[in-house]
């Protein structure tokens, strides 16, 4: 009976530690599922910054784009200029007064004897157009790599979805997007813009694990005072210079 006793004891106690180990392993695969979704958001969020960032410069009028399917159509078929350099300013040269506008400038005119007497055979600056989606995406080596562990690539239609955001089959959600102009204390206006995701939009699941999830956030959030989710920039007095709130 002793012997019983202990035999069963032994699998009591076997079982116990399987029951702990599955639990902390679940939770560790949640944690990192969670981590997952965060970082992909993230990611999204800052090709929505390089975009609306590039945007402004070719739109100075405009500011940031405020409607996705104009910024993504834009996106598509957008150009940013390169500068092309070759050789560099010596500081003889500069000493004698000249910089990298004046030595451009000479280049340009093309005039043999002036360019030889600065020195800048060498010398040139040149801009082309590239593809927007090349430069900031394609390009881009962390980007390349974060598509090739996922086994896709960039695609600009996505730009404007939350990633996760259809986890139960629903529909994909799209990021709020706010751009608009402010007038700073020195009454100068500029332009600003905000885009995010609250935690409910991409912390879901068919478990109440994901709803203790979401809901912790949301109370460590409201407890702070912060945002509850991640977003970038901020349209208000407080812009950010389009920083995102997890920088």
């Amino acid at each position: 009976m002793k012997k019983l006793i202990n035999v069963v004891l032994g699998i009591c106690a076997l079982a116990m530690l399987f029951i702990c180990y599955r639990s902390i392993a679940d939770q560790q695969n949640f944690d990192r599922e969670v981590a997952q979704r965060e970082n992909d958001v993230k990611t999204r969020l800052l090709e929505i910054r390089d975009a609306q960032n590039a945007y402004k410069e070719q739109h100075p009028d405009i500011g940031f784009c405020a409607d996705w399917d104009t910024l993504i159509e834009w996106v598509k078929v957008a150009k940013l200029p390169t500068i092309i350099k070759l050789g560099v300013l010596t500081e003889e040269q500069m000493e004698k007064g000249l910089t990298e506008a004046k030595a451009a400038a000479i280049v340009a005119r093309g005039n043999a004897a002036e360019i030889a007497a600065n020195g800048l055979q060498n010398f040139r600056r040149d801009t082309t157009w590239v593809s927007l989606i090349d430069s900031l995406y394609y390009n881009n080596p962390a980007r390349v790599k974060y598509y090739q562990e996922r086994g896709s690539e960039f695609n600009p239609d996505e730009l404007c979805y939350i990633p996760h955001s259809d986890a139960t089959g629903g529909e994909k959600k799209k990021f709020d997007l706010i751009a608009i102009w402010i007038k700073t204390k020195s009454d100068a206006l500029i332009p600003v813009m905000e885009c995010s995701a609250t935690f409910d939009t991409y912390l879901i699941g068919d478990t109440k694990q994901w709803s203790r999830e979401c809901a912790n956030k949301n109370e460590i959030a409201e407890g702070m005072g912060n945002f509850p989710g991640l977003k970038i920039g901020e349209a208000g007095l407080n812009w950010n210079n389009n920083a995102g709130n997890w920088e």
